[in-house]
């Protein structure tokens, strides 16, 4: 299930705008280069900001998300058409055999079901040739981010070109065990008009995703930290096994 920040078109439109700081892409593309990927598949790819970023760079990439909206503003962006846009999610993928499947940002713990999580990671586990490799993030839940996920922190008023002003915070509407579910809201000036945007991910602890990254066929290779938020996160770097199938 995507976002419905993602599936509504205005919302969807103004997505990079209110999240302009991306700089927790540079470690995906740093290790892009370290594994030398040539085809890389991004899985919840969004608006297309990390799928151009390594087109640009001429990697070979495919982008899948189940947001056509999101899908309609990575098309019109320039050097779309350097990639292989596709509406769906990783368990329905075509026959690929790509180096490298990356998940950044929340785009792992978005999959909060145990049969889609398991279905994307075989799905990653088909597209993947032999020794290819897995890369993804999801938040250490000792950390307990979403205590900090309220409107005092995150309130903040955006202009936006060709929009004008919008207001956006964010409050968590509940915690059940692994899931948290929370609630963005947008409070456009021009019209007046509010939209809400409804999310929940799951807070896996590191020896469960490992042992579903076995049990899917793949090799833990490392646990790395993010640079962006230094002992808060999971980077997982996970190999297909050579003959696996």
């Amino acid at each position: 299930m995507a976002d419905e920040g993602f599936n509504d078109p205005r919302l969807a439109a103004v997505y990079d705008p209110l999240d302009p700081d991306r700089r927790d892409l540079d470690a995906y593309i740093g290790m892009v280069e370290e594994f030398g990927a040539r085809r890389v598949l991004d899985v919840g790819c969004g608006t297309g900001v990390f799928a151009l970023a390594l087109a640009e760079r001429g990697v070979e990439v495919v982008g899948v998300d189940p947001a056509s909206a999101a899908l309609d503003v990575a098309r019109g962006k320039p050097g779309a058409e350097r990639v292989r846009w596709i509406h769906g999610d990783a368990t329905e993928l075509p026959p690929l055999c790509v180096d490298l499947v990356t998940m950044t940002a929340n785009v792992a713990q978005q999959i909060v079901e145990a049969d889609a999580w398991r279905g994307t990671l075989r799905g990653a586990h088909a597209a993947l040739r032999p020794g290819g490799r897995l890369v993804f993030e999801t938040r250490d839940p000792a950390r307990r981010a979403w205590e900090e996920w309220n409107r005092q922190a995150s309130y903040a008023v955006t202009e936006v070109a060709g929009v004008g002003a919008i207001e956006s915070w964010v409050e968590v509407t509940r915690v059940e065990g692994q899931l948290v579910s929370f609630r963005w809201t947008y409070v456009f000036a021009a019209d007046g008009l509010t939209l809400t945007s409804d999310s929940t991910l799951r807070f896996r602890e590191r020896a469960e995703i490992e042992a579903e990254l076995a049990g899917q066929g793949f090799v833990v290779e490392d646990v790395r930290d993010a640079p962006d938020r230094p002992g808060r996160e999971f980077v997982f770097v996970a190999g297909r096994e050579p003959g696996s199938r």
